[in-house]
């Protein structure tokens, strides 16, 4: 290890608060060793995973709109409760534009005995191609109106339900309906 062999006032001023240079020197290859060290178990555990996802591959955002029909059949209610408020549907859709493919999916629905409020989840599994990358993919639902016909909903891609050309699918849709006629706007990202 390097030692000082001469110690001037300026070198002795320097080094005051009690290391010589060789400490300083063998201090701080430990500490760059431990550095290394902490790095590499934080990515062992998934802590460093937003530096190794950046090195991985990009991540693109993107949008697709389109048309989609829907075919809802009432199913019988999983138990016998005799609840006219609580109902099972099947779900059928084609997708058309951007995205282009079927779904099959099952929701739920709870009504009230105010007209206009009610509430709905439900998940569907779409299989086609979304701008041309093949692949199937789950979508989640949730949706709530209140009377007068405000009404929030909520529908997500279920995160890692991508497959194929579509891994690692990601986003949200809206879905429209004007004139009898259903749209959707999905806003999503793919690696």
């Amino acid at each position: 290890m390097w030692r000082a062999k001469s110690r001037t006032s300026a070198f002795r001023k320097e080094w005051a608060w009690g290391l010589d240079a060789e400490a300083v020197v063998t201090g701080s290859v430990w500490l760059g060793l431990l550095g290394v060290l902490c790095g590499l178990y934080a990515q062992d555990l998934g802590l460093a995973k937003s530096q190794t996802t950046d090195r991985k591959e990009a991540i693109v955002a993107s949008h697709a709109v389109g048309t989609f029909e829907v075919k809802v059949t009432p199913a019988p209610a999983s138990d016998d409760s005799g609840e006219a408020a609580l109902g099972r549907m099947l779900l059928d859709k084609q997708f058309h534009g951007d995205l282009e493919g079927a779904s099959k999916g099952q929701m739920l629905t709870a009504g009230t005995g105010v007209k206009g409020s009610g509430a709905y989840v439900a998940i569907e599994k779409v299989s086609g191609t979304l701008k041309g990358r093949k692949g199937t993919f789950i979508l989640q639902h949730s949706g709530t109106m209140i009377r007068g016909g405000a009404a929030q909903l909520n529908v997500t891609v279920v995160p890692d339900s991508g497959t194929d050309q579509l891994a690692g699918l990601a986003g949200t849709m809206t879905i429209k309906i004007e004139n009898g006629k259903h749209s959707y706007d999905f806003a999503y990202t793919l690696p």
